[in-house]
C-alpha cells in the first residue's frame, strides 16, 4: 500500500502547487482512487469529487454514458471510458478527470477481453480524452491495486502537463 500512498501523494502535491481540481470516475476499483486520494489530510484542496458507476445503469444515469455505446462495445471498452472520462468533467468543477473500467476476475473474461483487462479514460479540461488499456497479471486484488497506481500515474502526468 506504501506504493499507492506515494503515488497518491504525488498526485497530490502536483495539483496542490498548480491549482488544479482531480474527479474519478471509477468501475472495477470501486472507489479506490478516491480513497488513496482522500487518505490525505487536506487532499479536498485538489480532490473534487468522485463516481463509483459500477453497473451500467449508474454509467449512463451519473455520467452519461450512451446506451448505444455500451451495447456495441461494453462497459470495458475506450469509447465507455472517454464517455466516463468526459461525463466526469462536465458533471465536475475539476480540471483533471480520470475513469476505469475492467474485469477484475476472476470471472468473467472472454477471450477478446481477458480477465486482467482495464481501460482508462484521461481528461484535461478543454482538451480531447484520451483512452489506453493495460492487462494486469494475478488475482482481483492485484487488478484493483495495478489499477490504482496506473490511474493515479496517469493523473501525475497530466498534472505534470504531460499527458499527451
Amino acid at each position: 500500500m506504501k506504493e499507492i500512498e506515494d503515488a497518491a501523494r504525488l498526485v497530490f502535491n502536483l495539483c496542490l502547487e498548480r491549482h488544479l481540481k482531480v474527479a474519478t470516475a471509477e468501475s472495477c476499483t470501486g472507489g479506490l482512487i478516491a480513497g488513496a486520494l482522500t487518505e490525505i489530510a487536506g487532499s479536498s484542496a485538489v480532490f473534487e469529487r468522485g463516481f463509483v458507476t459500477y453497473s451500467n445503469e449508474a454509467k449512463m444515469e451519473i455520467l452519461g454514458v450512451r446506451a448505444e455505446t455500451l451495447d456495441k462495445f461494453g462497459a470495458v471498452s475506450e469509447e465507455t471510458v472517454r464517455q466516463m472520462t468526459e461525463g466526469a468533467l462536465a458533471r465536475s468543477r475539476a480540471d483533471i478527470a480520470v475513469s476505469v473500467s475492467g474485469i477484475a476476475g476472476p470471472s468473467g473474461g472472454t477471450p477478446e477481453k481477458p480477465v486482467g483487462l482495464v481501460w482508462f479514460g484521461l481528461a484535461v479540461k478543454g482538451r480531447e480524452a484520451l483512452a489506453e488499456s493495460r492487462v494486469f497479471p494475478g488475482g482481483r486484488s492485484d487488478v484493483r491495486r495495478a489499477t490504482v497506481l496506473h490511474a493515479l500515474k496517469m493523473v501525475a502526468d497530466a498534472a505534470r502537463g504531460s499527458n499527451s
